[in-house]
């Protein structure tokens, strides 16, 4: 399981650069490599968010 939180956790990083480098510099990453609004780019898209919401409900879980 430590592999997946190590995942997930580089996952919120991919993300937080990225929308980083859109504030910015208007520069969207995922979308220049991936492609826009590709299936790829969706589900990296949602794979980040429920890395996120993972992350977050692993820490304040009892």
């Amino acid at each position: 399981m430590e592999w997946l939180k190590k995942l997930a956790g580089l996952l919120v990083l991919i993300g937080a650069l990225n929308w980083g480098a859109i504030g910015l510099f208007e520069f969207n990453f995922v979308t220049e490599i991936l492609g826009s609004a590709t299936t790829v780019t969706k589900v990296l898209y949602s794979l980040i968010g429920l890395s996120g919401v993972w992350l977050l409900l692993s820490k304040y879980k009892s």
